[in-house]
């Protein structure tokens, strides 16, 4: 079995991912190319760019695998309305059709969305944290280690501990649903007015300001924590059970007053609220990672699934040094399953006999930088950019990186788009957006103008990583900024101590302000020249025009669109804000050369 193809689809973030001989050719989320945000429908565009990136066709595919198993899915979604009914009948019903056609049919419905399997090829199911499991761990690394999953439900699991060994992994122990830490940040999330499933990031970033002040509502009547890190949640106080809503007003009164909408004000107590869950799933991130290290006795440790993202609670186990070393699996969640389920397959869990050569783990791991997705010639993107009548320049490569080093200097805003696009949801310098990290004004500028996102929400340094400790306190290399660290004492500045709240935003607190979020806290991401060399090389003619090694670093969309993907989606999103600069491949262009009408999207953004 050489060829394996991995599929998530029809809960959050559908990806494809394909395996060639054990080692990982594509993956890509499916909202890249159809440009709905999240969008959960099977992956065919996905596929389709997997195939052909590894010059294959459907009937090259030894085996497809999909990350869940739906009937133990629908037997957990039987079991939750027996035990609340008839209360939840409303929801129930309108969930069933799509369980009884496609879903519990899986088998079917993946036959017929790929055409051209091979007669007997196998379509194979994993269970959802096996799938969480193998992403973290036989990417890494890593010959042996521990490996922690937490998300908000797979069939049943929410919480998986286990441990991996060269090809083979076992789960040990299990937090089982309705008990869930990712369905507990989630239901903070909607009740601070976020969407669920992509409002969490807002949350963490919220939290800083705010103080903690519910941490003890939160352990005296919603969670039961017990000794060995295990927690118990107090449904009484949440919904999801029963209906739409994640939360009830046993919860509300509990916390002040009801959920915010959307488009409201933040208030302080919104603020607090989100400090305290912050702090909380820090804490039970931290106990969780204890329990790892105390039940396997392994130095490393591997996490994956949702919760993997939250960069903060990940600071905190790298700092506590439970272990040695910890590797996050970039695209942490359901669009990491895709990748997750072809490796389990590839490594024996899924049927016998798949493995043709033994895992050997790499210094440092065997995700590629996570550059996974489509790229494009300069002859594609000159064609792309023609199409559009963009007036451009083309320079070679010193001249770009000079160039482009010299406008971001001058506080320039610069989408960047080069090489694989990233898989999961991180920007890591090839579909990106950057800026002067010096600058008082970028984040505003980028939040308010360029994102068109909440002022509060912080941004990303990107540095080499030679240059990490002259920066940042950060004990690792954090190559897909799953990390955060603290910015260097010796870099800060002194503040007003009068304001509070987001009151403080736009307060230059650092000689890199711009990076630096209102704790002195960054979600850092290093590089290094064999990671991506053209950004490496950008971030040293920075540090040649400057004397500063770090830049801002975001993913290049709007709010409520997906990242770009191609030259087309980069040249719309480009002419429909206030960017300066675009350099895609090759070229480079000027907004304000290019012809004034701005260029509709080419799906309506989804508002966030």
């Amino acid at each position: 079995m050489r060829c394996i193809l991995g599929i998530s689809a029809y809960y959050h973030d559908a990806a494809a991912a394909l395996i060639r001989d054990g080692e990982i050719v594509a993956a890509a989320q499916e909202e890249r190319f159809t440009r709905r945000k999240n969008d959960e429908r099977f992956p065919s565009l996905a596929v389709e760019f997997c195939l052909r990136a590894a010059e294959l066709t459907p009937a090259d595919i030894d085996a497809a695998v999909f990350y869940d198993k739906p009937i133990t899915k629908f037997a957990r979604l039987l079991e939750s309305y027996l035990a609340v009914a008839p209360s939840g009948f409303g929801t129930f019903t309108k969930v069933l059709p799509s369980w009884l056609g496609e879903k519990l049919n899986l088998r079917s419905t993946m036959a017929a969305e790929l055409p051209g399997l091979k007669s007997g090829c196998p379509i194979l199911f994993t269970e959802h944290h096996q799938a969480h499991a193998a992403s973290a761990f036989y990417p890494s690394p890593f010959d042996e280690a521990a490996i922690l999953t937490v998300d908000g439900v797979g069939e049943f699991a929410t919480t998986t501990v286990g441990r991996g060994a060269r090809d083979e992994l076992r789960l040990l122990e299990e937090l089982r649903f309705p008990h869930s830490l990712g369905l507990l940040y989630s239901a903070f999330t909607a009740y601070c007015g976020f969407r669920v499933n992509s409002g969490e990031y807002k949350l963490m970033g919220l939290a800083p300001y705010g103080e903690p002040r519910y941490v003890g509502a939160i352990y005296d009547h919603l969670l039961d924590v017990k000794p060995d890190g295990s927690f118990w949640m107090n449904i009484e106080y949440f919904d999801f059970l029963r209906g739409w809503d994640m939360t009830n007003h046993k919860f509300h009164r509990l916390f002040g007053g009801p959920p915010r909408a959307p488009e409201e004000v933040i208030q302080s107590r919104h603020m607090d609220v989100a400090s305290s869950i912050q702090r909380v799933t820090e804490e039970l991130m931290e106990g969780l990672a204890r329990r790892v290290r105390e039940l396997t006795g392994l130095p490393n440790l591997c996490i994956a699934g949702g919760v993997a993202l939250n960069c903060v609670a990940n600071g905190r186990i790298l700092r506590k040094k439970i272990f040695d070393r910890i590797w996050i699996q970039p695209a942490a969640g359901d669009a990491g399953g895709a990748l997750g389920a072809a490796l389990a397959v590839w490594h024996g869990r899924g049927t016998k006999g798949a493995r043709t050569r033994a895992r050997q783990s790499s210094p440092g791991d065997s995700m590629k930088s996570a550059l996974l997705g489509p790229c494009f010639s300069d002859a594609e993107i000159e064609r792309a950019l023609a199409a559009h009548g963009a007036v451009y320049e083309r320079l070679e490569e010193s001249a770009l990186l000079r160039r482009t080093a010299a406008l971001l200097a001058q506080e320039k805003v610069v989408g960047w788009v080069q090489g694989r696009m990233e898989f999961g949801p991180r920007a890591l310098g090839n579909r990106s957006i950057l800026g002067d990290a010096r600058s008082p004004r970028m984040q505003s500028q980028l939040n308010l103008k360029i994102k068109f996102r909440e002022s509060f929400r912080p941004f990303a340094p990107v540095v080499r990583l030679e240059r990490l400790h002259d920066y940042f306190d950060l004990e690792a290399e954090s190559p897909y900024m799953l990390l955060v660290g603290s910015i260097k004492p010796e870099l800060r500045l002194s503040v007003s101590q009068g304001a509070h709240g987001l009151k403080r935003i736009g307060e230059s607190r650092t000689t890199i302000p711009a990076v630096t979020h209102v704790d002195y806290s960054a979600r850092i991401q290093t590089v290094t020249e064999r990671q991506n060399r053209l950004l490496w090389l950008l971030l040293r003619a920075f540090e040649t025009e400057t004397g500063c090694g770090v830049l801002v670093n975001t993913s290049f969309n709007v709010r409520g669109e997906p990242i770009v993907c191609t030259p087309d989606d980069a040249y719309r999103c480009f002419m429909n804000t206030q960017m300066d600069f675009l350099v895609v491949g090759s070229f480079i262009m000027e907004r304000s050369e290019q012809p004034n009408a701005s260029i509709p999207p080419t799906h309506e953004p989804q508002l966030d």
